[in-house]
């Protein structure tokens, strides 16, 4: 009997879609061979560092950069490849800066109105609906100058959504509100991008602010796409060093493999794959590692998920708010070592004290 397969849907068809994408400027590789999928009502944060190609690959999606190789398409279709391009002003896609670029000459209805020139719809109903829907309702004929930096954001946000765009495209939005206001206003304004069912890609810098608002990430470096997944999978399994060291601090204890074992002042650890020879560096976040106190020169018992304990001398404690860091200077080689702990442990500089390293919490990446 032939087995059937399940029916195309257009659900499985990604909203915006990259294929290759490169662009050089003077010679220089800027975007190189960048591809992603964007499912209808998904958020995927573009994240790396300034300079990584971030903003020139939303600039090229938006048409109003022009790629040197590769192709975009949107519901399946290729909107701009070398040769064939769709005008920007075709495309239906919305952009949000960190500048919001709200006209400061136009009352609040007439900013959100002005991406509706040339649709046949109500201009009036649509502003109203989505002024009420960001809650700016009472704002209607006010004028920017007037309004906050976190109302001028919602402003902003309801023009780019006035033409109901099927992606949304947005280079740093929230960078120029106080944190006060930020967390709830990205709450907020996915929340309307998801009812919209658009496809969301946002470029940041910042880890967290990734973290907190992607269904996935494409973390990016030198132009690449170097690693890409779901928040957790990104954080929990970094593709190399540099991409633990992104999202936080980290320590590195740096070894040479024996018979698959990098022995260490922290105990062995096991490295499957690496040859004997290999200089590894075994990585380790400051929040993971676990402090004990000295019982006169002596440490914690040696375990097999811990593995040996090390002694340090406290040379600095910083209260953090919700958590306290503390560095010291390793007796084995005179090296700091970062380690933030909850609440407010403040050891005093010159206490000594043991650390161990879970095994389960560390990377191990070739030197």
């Amino acid at each position: 009997m032939q087995q059937q397969t399940a029916p195309f849907s257009s659900k499985d068809v990604p909203r915006l879609e990259t294929r290759d994408l490169c662009r050089s400027f003077e010679g220089r590789r800027v975007v190189e061979n960048v591809s992603l999928k964007v499912m209808p009502g998904q958020v995927t944060c573009l994240l790396g560092p300034s300079g990584c190609g971030k903003s020139t690959t939303l600039r090229m999606i938006a048409g109003v950069e022009m790629q040197d190789g590769g192709e975009i398409l949107v519901d399946g279709q290729v909107i701009c490849d070398t040769i064939f391009r769709i005008p920007p002003e075709r495309r239906r896609i919305g952009l949000m800066f960190q500048d919001f670029a709200l006209f400061p000459h136009l009352s609040v209805a007439a900013n959100v109105a002005f991406g509706l020139k040339g649709l046949k719809v109500d201009p009036r109903r649509r502003v109203g609906e989505l002024l009420e829907k960001v809650g700016l309702s009472d704002k209607i004929d006010a004028y920017p100058h007037e309004l906050s930096g976190g109302e001028q954001q919602r402003v902003a946000l309801a023009r780019a959504l006035a033409p109901r765009p099927r992606i949304m495209l947005m280079d740093e939005p929230f960078s120029g509100l106080d944190n006060r206001l930020r967390d709830g206003i990205r709450d907020e304004t996915l929340e309307i991008l998801k009812a919209e069912d658009t496809a969301v890609l946002l470029v940041t810098h910042e880890p967290e602010e990734a973290m907190r608002m992607a269904d996935e990430i494409a973390l990016m470096r030198g132009g690449r796409i170097v690693q890409q997944g779901a928040p957790y999978n990104i954080y929990k399994s970094p593709v190399d060093k540099a991409a633990v060291a992104f999202f936080s601090d980290i320590n590195i204890i740096r070894a040479r493999v024996q018979g698959a074992i990098a022995p260490t002042p922290f105990g062995p650890f096991f490295c499957p794959g690496h040859a004997d020879g290999d200089h590894v560096e075994i990585v380790i976040r400051p929040q993971h590692v676990r402090v004990d106190f000295d019982r006169g020169g002596r440490g914690p018992n040696p375990t097999i998920e811990h593995g040996t304990a090390a002694r340090g001398v406290v040379t600095r404690a910083r209260f953090m708010g919700s958590e306290s860091l503390v560095e010291f200077a390793m007796d084995h080689d005179g090296g700091i070592f970062r380690v933030t702990v909850p609440n407010i442990f403040l050891p005093q500089p010159g206490q000594p004290l043991w650390l161990t390293i879970p095994r389960d919490r560390c990377f191990i990446f070739n030197a």
